[in-house]
């Protein structure tokens, strides 16, 4: 009986740790799968003076941050800044790209009133031209994330 008793408790250990696993596994697809719903990259830059890198697009913290590749090279132009269109083509034009002591403003938070971004473009205000854009395959809708 006591033989009978041990493997009743060793079967009970054994499902319990299955089931323990199986929760640590779907829980890990669960976070993952919504990080990954979170970032998004935009196609290559294409213009004249803004032609390499892509933009990546994630949530931190409830904020909405655009991010600079590292092949992305700044344009050599007196006052280049992140812009970005919407859906509707409406342009909001944002940060310089460069700041005091040549500081290099890799990454954006966007502000709470941009609704959504179709594309990202960079924007010389001093001769007011578009130097490069990139686009989102669609536009993201940013009050979802």
């Amino acid at each position: 009986m006591a033989d009978s008793n041990y493997a009743k408790h060793k079967t009970k250990k054994n499902m319990k740790s299955k089931l323990i696993c199986s929760f640590a596994a779907i829980s890990l697809i669960a976070v993952t799968s919504a990080w990954a719903d979170h970032t998004h990259t935009t196609s290559k830059f294409e213009g004249a003076k803004a032609n390499k890198g892509t933009v990546t697009h994630t949530v931190q913290s409830g904020k909405n941050i655009l991010t600079l590749s590292d092949d992305f090279k700044t344009p050599d132009t007196p006052a280049p800044h992140w812009q970005v269109v919407d859906s509707k083509g409406r342009t909001y034009l944002l940060n310089r790209l460069v700041i005091k002591g040549d500081k290099f403003n890799k990454s954006i938070t966007l502000p709470d009133y941009i609704q959504d971004v179709a594309k990202v473009q960079i924007w010389c205000a001093w001769a007011e031209a578009l130097l490069g854009e990139a686009k989102f395959e669609k536009p993201i809708d940013l009050a979802k994330n």
